[in-house]
């Protein structure tokens, strides 16, 4: 699988957890949309965009069993929970609840919301290793009467753990409390079922495991949530509804949702469109099979380095997939990161949580056996 992407052949990428990467044939067609729109600006964003960003929605949605119209496309997960927090009518004293495992973009977005709504950004310890079995009650353990969103990740960023969101969106929709799941991660990497997870806000990554062009994200927002959400730009989406259609415009045969967030004036939207590209790749070469392959190798590598430190895993395979951080003897986590690269020339990224190092070691389909023996050995040969 290494021939089918564009990698650099000289350096060990076992990065894909943070910017993903494309396979060849997925960016071509993501060029080939580019070229088409220049043909006649005018016709493909004028007159021929909705249809194209309904047809490749609807791909996405039948790959993660959600309805068309209950889903738009974003640049990034970071902007869907902007979207969902910048939306959400927060009073003072209300509480936004969350894990100590969250990433800092979402982080400090959530810290800014409440700072201006005079509400409060509570976040629950998450002690390590993971208990799945108890996740979701350790953190509706911390709910209050305030409490008007649970935000999670699906699979974290720092700790590459894979969280029983369905659980704690059941037991929040029980309580009445709004739930967010951060899904940056998930899409591509494990199965995603929306309908089955349940959240009433979901946002992931395309452009990541799914390997789809960069700037390419959705937003899934259940129908009765709908009405809740504003885009962050107020553009063209908005008139419909000043001409007195609500939820559904007859006109264009799109709901307030798209219509809100989708239509917003001139940007590429070409890395959207290449989304059922990405689907068709992966469907062509048996993604599931691929997943348990990089599942099984991420979880054996793991096996190795903490058999050599000493460490313990941050949690058992079941709660990982084919990202793992694996703790290491480090007191320099961004100093053993440049070593890795510049000595070695692997690219991983060593993270940090709770005092803890970790490499964060990704594997993808392109991946060999050889590439996480290097990384083996040389974390070895830094005493990691």
């Amino acid at each position: 699988m290494r021939d089918a992407f564009l990698l650099d052949p000289a350096v060990v990428f076992l990065n894909h957890g943070s910017f993903g990467a494309c396979p060849k044939a997925v960016f071509a067609r993501f060029q080939q949309w580019q070229l088409e729109l220049e043909r006649n600006p005018v016709e493909f964003l004028g007159r021929r965009s909705a249809g194209l960003l309904f047809d490749a929605r609807a791909a996405l949605a039948s790959y993660l069993n959600a309805g068309t119209d209950d889903l738009v496309f974003v640049p990034n997960a970071t902007t869907g929970v902007n979207i969902v927090a910048r939306s959400l009518a927060l009073q003072p004293g209300d509480e936004v609840l969350s894990t100590d495992h969250e990433y800092g973009a979402c982080d400090a977005t959530w810290r800014f919301v409440c700072d201006k709504a005079g509400a409060h950004y509570r976040k629950v310890a998450i002690p390590l290793p993971l208990d799945p079995a108890t996740w979701a009650d350790r953190v509706v353990a911390a709910v209050t009467p305030r409490t008007k969103v649970v935000f999670a990740s699906h699979i974290t960023s720092t700790t590459a753990l894979i969280f029983p969101v369905a659980e704690l969106c059941a037991r929040s929709r029980e309580l009445g409390i709004l739930t967010l799941i951060d899904g940056a991660h998930a899409p591509g990497h494990i199965p995603l079922d929306l309908a089955a997870t349940g959240a009433d806000f979901y946002t992931g990554n395309c452009h990541k495991w799914l390997c789809a062009p960069k700037g390419s994200a959705f937003l899934h927002v259940q129908p009765a949530r709908q009405r809740l959400i504003d885009a962050t730009v107020v553009s063209w989406g908005y008139l419909a509804e000043a001409a007195g259609h609500t939820g559904f415009d007859a006109y264009t045969g799109r709901t307030t949702l798209e219509r809100r967030l989708q239509w917003q004036g001139t940007h590429d939207i070409a890395a959207y469109l290449s989304v059922p590209a990405a689907i068709d790749f992966w469907q062509q070469h048996d993604g599931p099979a691929w997943q348990q392959r990089c599942h099984d190798l991420a979880c054996a590598t793991q096996r190795r380095v903490l058999a050599h430190n000493g460490l313990q895993a941050l949690a058992d395979g079941g709660s990982i997939g084919q990202m793992a951080a694996m703790p290491v003897r480090c007191a320099e986590p961004e100093a053993l990161r440049r070593r890795l690269f510049d000595h070695h020339h692997i690219e991983v990224p060593v993270t940090q949580h709770g005092g803890q190092c970790s490499v964060r070691v990704s594997v993808q389909a392109y991946n060999s056996t050889q590439d996480l023996d290097r990384l083996v050995q040389a974390l070895n040969d830094e005493g990691a």
